[in-house]
C-alpha cells in the first residue's frame, strides 16, 4: 500500500472517530507511521487531506448513473442510498468543525479554493437533472435545483437521524427508503 493511502486511510479513520476540527495533520501522519512532513508531500494541507478523504473513503453519491441510462427513478434511488450513506457516516466527521464558528469559518474558506463544500452535491445532482431534461427524460419545466435541494436535504436529515438512532456501527439504510424519499418527486419531474 502506497504512503498516499496508509495516510487517507489513517486520515479517515481518526476524522470518523474524532472529528475534522479535532483531527490533526500531526495525528493522521503518526496513525500512518509516516513524518507530518511527508503528508505534507502528498497534500498541500488538511483541507485537501479532508477533500481526497471525502472522495476516496467516504460511499459515492452514484457513479454509475449516466444521464440517458437506466429509469429516472432508478437512477435518483441509486444517487439519494449513496447520500443517505454518505451523510451518515460524514456527519461524525463535521459536527465538531460545524460547532466551532471561527473554524467553520476557516474551512469555509479554505474550501472555496478548491471549488468544494456542502453545497456541491446538490449542484451535481442538479447538474445530472439538467441533463436528462436534455436527454428529454425530465419536464422542460422542472424546477431541477429545487428537487436537488429536496433530494439531498432528505438525505442529510434521514442520514443524521440514522446515525443519532444507530451511531457509527449500525447498517445503512435499505435502498427503499431511497426510493420512498424520491417518488414524491417524481411527478415534478416527468415530462
Amino acid at each position: 500500500m502506497s504512503a498516499r493511502e496508509r495516510i487517507l486511510d489513517a486520515a479517515a479513520d481518526i476524522m470518523r472517530r474524532h472529528g475534522v476540527a479535532r483531527a490533526t495533520t500531526k495525528e493522521i501522519a503518526k496513525a500512518a507511521g509516516y513524518s507530518e512532513a511527508l503528508l505534507y508531500k502528498h497534500f498541500r494541507d488538511k483541507e485537501e487531506l479532508m477533500l481526497n478523504v471525502i472522495k476516496e473513503r467516504m460511499p459515492a453519491f452514484a457513479k454509475a448513473c449516466v444521464p440517458g441510462e437506466g429509469s429516472l427513478e432508478s437512477n435518483l434511488a441509486t444517487i439519494v442510498h449513496g447520500g443517505l450513506r454518505f451523510y451518515r457516516q460524514a456527519f461524525p466527521m463535521m459536527a465538531s468543525m460545524v460547532a466551532q464558528p471561527r473554524l467553520m469559518v476557516a474551512t469555509r474558506e479554505s474550501l472555496r479554493k478548491y471549488g468544494a463544500g456542502p453545497q456541491e452535491p446538490v449542484r451535481a445532482l442538479t447538474r445530472y437533472l439538467d441533463a436528462e431534461r436534455g436527454l428529454g427524460r425530465v419536464a422542460a419545466d422542472a424546477d431541477t435545483a429545487a428537487v436537488a435541494a429536496l433530494l439531498m436535504g432528505a438525505c442529510f436529515q434521514q442520514g443524521f437521524l440514522h446515525y443519532f438512532a444507530e451511531g457509527d456501527g449500525g447498517p445503512d439504510l435499505p435502498e427503499s427508503v431511497a426510493r420512498d424519499l424520491v417518488r414524491p418527486v417524481l411527478a415534478e419531474l416527468l415530462p
